[in-house]
């Protein structure tokens, strides 16, 4: 939660953005260092930590590491100070503390406002009956909403806390492959939902605009053959979750909690049933 996260903001503040994301990192590793208490620790980096190639195939753990702006860097430089780490203080064999990173992918869910966010500008469009504003239209990402990643890094963490040595590591927690859709097929199933709206492509003589990534695709063999884990909903399941959210006008503490629990219930049905998001 305390990462600088966006990438345009990261072109317009590099040294804010390297300062939080790879001081910040060293910071707080080096409190779990100092702390016995403390034995499992899990580091949130980013689908953007990959040295992005736009490859039609999903990024896997052991993929070159890089990142083409400072927060896409940040994050690369994130990992390698957490596998830094990793090797001289927290071998779990030696010194019972277990350190992996989780790199998910594009999340969605209600309560995200921040600025230069797909569905957050969506929705402040929406809200004033003005047309959404895509600057990237063909643009793919692994869109998933934000309980999906969320359940592998509480099942990443209790498997390190009974075997660190072996679940320690990096792991990719993505979508299925029917939820990897274009920036234009987002914005069009967010206005589905939302129950009316239209969008403006902006694609059009943004030359100058900074440099963004057009495909990007997250390989999660690893947490499906190691940990168990698979995401469970559809991308469009996980859209009406999320404007669901913001459509509501009783928001509160127990709406929320009420989503949480609605989702749990289909972890636990489709992971009885076999039943998973295709």
């Amino acid at each position: 939660m305390a990462a600088q996260s966006l990438v345009r903001l990261s072109y317009k503040q590099p040294k804010s953005t390297y300062g939080t994301n790879v001081v910040g990192t060293v910071n707080l590793l080096e409190c779990c260092r100092l702390t016995d208490s403390v034995k499992v620790i899990i580091n949130v980096t980013s689908d953007k930590c990959y040295e992005n190639r736009e490859l039609t195939r999903g990024y896997r753990e052991d993929d070159p590491l890089g990142g083409y702006d400072p927060y896409s860097s940040s994050k690369a430089c994130s990992e390698i100070i957490t596998s830094a780490y990793r090797s001289s203080f927290f071998n779990a064999k030696e010194n019972n503390k277990a350190l992996s990173t989780v790199r998910a992918g594009n999340t969605i869910g209600g309560g995200d406002w921040r600025e230069d966010r797909l569905v957050p500008d969506c929705i402040k469009a929406l809200k004033n009956n003005k047309p959404i504003r895509i600057r990237s239209p063909i643009s793919v990402r692994p869109w998933q909403y934000v309980l999906e990643p969320l359940s592998g890094y509480l099942l990443l963490a209790s498997r390190m806390y009974e075997n660190g040595e072996k679940y320690s590591g990096a792991w990719n927690f993505g979508p299925a492959q029917g939820s990897i859709i274009t920036v234009e097929e987002l914005v069009r199933s967010v206005i589905k939902h939302w129950g009316e709206g239209q969008y403006k492509d902006l694609s059009e003589g943004l030359s100058s605009e900074p440099h963004e990534a057009k495909m990007l695709l997250l390989d999660i063999s690893k947490a499906i053959t190691q940990l168990g884990w698979r995401p469970i909903l559809s991308i469009n399941e996980a859209i009406e979750y999320t404007v669901n959210w913001y459509k509501a006008s009783d928001v509160d503490y127990d709406f929320c909690v009420g989503q949480v629990d609605d989702y749990v219930g289909k972890l636990t049905t489709r992971q009885k049933t076999g039943s998973h998001a295709r």
